[in-house]
């Protein structure tokens, strides 16, 4: 799957879910208060992308995501190590 591809999936997964509009998904926009999440909330964000995409997102790797583009890097790594 590009990477382009990938992008819009979870664009289009992330929208539905946090009833936001895509366009607000920009690569340097800050996860946490775009979506509005709280330690819920980010729970449900894994749970969409792991059930979505077939992977798991661990502990260290949740830290490292701060905005769209980490989590975009994120998801294409481990989709393409599958």
């Amino acid at each position: 799957m590009e990477k382009a591809e990938l992008i819009q999936k979870i664009n289009a997964a992330m929208a539905e879910e946090f009833e936001v509009e895509e366009s607000v998904f920009a690569p340097e926009a800050d996860i946490k208060s775009t979506l509005e999440l709280d330690s819920l909330s980010l729970v449900d964000l894994v749970a969409l992308v792991e059930s979505n995409f077939g992977i798991k997102i661990n502990g260290a790797d949740i830290a490292k995501i701060r905005n769209f583009g980490a989590l975009y890097d994120l998801i294409y790594e481990k989709v393409q190590s599958k």
